[in-house]
């Protein structure tokens, strides 16, 4: 048994309310290689995300399909205090992530919270009667991108990471960081906006990020900019282009000899070059390296790279 995965399940795990915890902890062991979300939603079967398959807990505690007649059902009591232990009992000094749909978590690990929206303006400023909660298990592999660092670390241009949600992009990025800053001896400034990257608490990287500057929780235009001003990078990495203001970061970035790793939702080509605020940087030329991985079943593993439109071997 891997143990060291074993504890990344039990951490993610643990904001469960005691209840929930109490029935899972049993399968720690057998889901501990698998596991990539434990969803709660009111008055519905709890459910743990395994690739393809998905498992759901009975009120005896075993794990069983849809089918079975004894499932146990996330309680409004559940969600109510699974959400408590999410935000550590301040659900205040979380409210900015709150109102953004998900919560990071120690390690990494990701709570997305689905409720009633609560608007001031057409913004969303708050997340009220939560109705589900998606834990989602943040995994370290060292290595996993080994062979992808080889193949790009000495080509020019951005590099675009795309997948579907759960395909390892942040599991491939954060690998690349390491190798960068360690093997290449670059200097890495990596934008953690949403901490997930490093999973820094209280200062301190609790993943191997390598000898990467980390930006902990800095809206990622911002960190870009602050990164070229003050820590010299050779390369900056970012979890997901998502809005314009990213991308003119990114240009800037470009325009001053950095190159810049980054990550974006797409299944293929097509489905990224449809994706407009993004188009102006794949037709420049900025993110002139595309890859695309496998999907949630193969997570992690890559399926296609282009250079420059032209289709290398993966």
């Amino acid at each position: 048994m891997n143990t060291y995965e074993n504890k990344r399940l039990n951490q993610a795990a643990s904001c469960l309310c005691p209840p929930l915890y109490r029935l899972l902890f049993p399968h720690f062991a057998s889901l501990e290689d698998k596991a990539q979300e434990i969803r709660l939603r009111v008055n519905r079967p709890v459910s743990v995300a395994c690739g393809a398959k998905t498992y759901f807990i009975t009120n005896s505690g075993s794990l069983s399909d849809l089918s079975c007649g004894d499932l146990c059902l996330a309680k409004r009591s559940d969600i109510e205090a699974t959400f408590q232990r999410i935000c550590n009992y301040s659900v205040y000094a979380r409210q900015r992530e709150i109102s953004n749909g998900f919560v990071t978590l120690s390690g990494g690990h990701r709570a997305g919270i689905c409720g009633t929206a609560v608007l001031n303006d057409k913004s969303i400023v708050n997340i009220r009667d939560i109705t589900s909660i998606n834990l989602r298990i943040a995994r370290e592999h060292r290595g996993c991108a080994v062979d992808l660092y080889r193949q790009i670390k000495h080509k020019s241009g951005g590099v675009l990471i795309c997948g579907e949600p759960c395909s390892g992009k942040t599991t491939v990025l954060r690998d690349l960081a390491r190798l960068f800053s360690t093997d290449g001896s670059a200097a890495v400034s990596l934008i953690d906006e949403r901490g997930e990257l490093a999973a820094t608490v209280s200062g301190v990287p609790q993943n191997d990020v390598g000898l990467c500057d980390v930006f902990d929780g800095y809206p990622k235009s911002f960190a870009m900019e602050q990164a070229l001003r003050t820590m010299s990078p050779q390369v900056i990495i970012c979890d997901e282009l998502g809005s314009p203001g990213d991308v003119s970061a990114a240009f800037k970035v470009q325009s001053c000899g950095v190159r810049l790793i980054a990550t974006a939702h797409a299944r293929s080509r097509k489905e990224l070059f449809e994706r407009a605020f993004l188009q102006k940087l794949l037709n420049s030329g900025v993110l002139s390296t595309l890859v695309f991985l496998r999907g949630r079943e193969r997570a992690g593993e890559i399926n296609e790279i282009f250079l420059n439109g032209e289709r290398l071997a993966a």
